[in-house]
């Protein structure tokens, strides 16, 4: 029976498996993808400040609103490190638009519909039929690595976690 429950999680949990060996000192993947307004963001567009860049599975889901609300809420804080914050899922951008007008998001949200970047950053769940982004969230540094990896996030707790690594980690500069 563990070798039949073995096989089965292999074939569901397929794809970003090299991306999963990202870790803090790595160059970041690049990015372009467009925002709920159709503006393309590049990771080089954030060249010389921190920036917090978390994927998370659907728009207008209890979790995915409780992290989005609580990033929202604490957004001057996060300024006040010198960080910007960037949403992605694999969302289109007209679900974005609805999502940040409905919850009043002051941060891009960015729509990775095929899963690429999603893929590339290791956060690919991919259960064949159905594939969305994991919870996942990297600090990226002014220089463009990564700081950080949350690799598990509590959507009620994980602001706070971000603030303080982001405190901890500028405190080194």
């Amino acid at each position: 029976m563990p070798r039949i429950l073995a096989i089965l999680a292999s074939l569901f949990f397929v794809g970003g498996a090299n991306a999963s060996d990202l870790s803090p000192g790595d160059a970041a993947p690049a990015f372009a993808l467009p925002d709920q307004d159709g503006e393309t963001h590049r990771l080089a567009d954030y060249r010389g400040q921190w920036l917090v860049l978390y994927f998370y599975p659907k728009d207008d889901t209890p979790g995915c609103t409780t992290e989005a609300c609580s990033f929202r809420d604490n957004i001057n804080r996060l300024i006040a490190q010198d960080a910007a914050v960037l949403g992605v899922s694999m969302d289109s951008v007209e679900s974005h638009a609805d999502f940040a007008r409905e919850h009043e998001l002051p941060f891009p949200l960015l729509a990775d519909p095929e899963g690429e970047v999603v893929e590339r950053y290791g956060a690919l769940s991919d259960f064949m039929v159905v594939k969305f982004a994991k919870r996942q969230t990297f600090i990226i540094d002014p220089e463009g690595n990564i700081a950080t990896i949350y690799r598990k996030v509590d959507p009620d707790e994980h602001v706070k976690d971000v603030l303080d690594d982001l405190e901890a980690l500028r405190g080194e500069d």
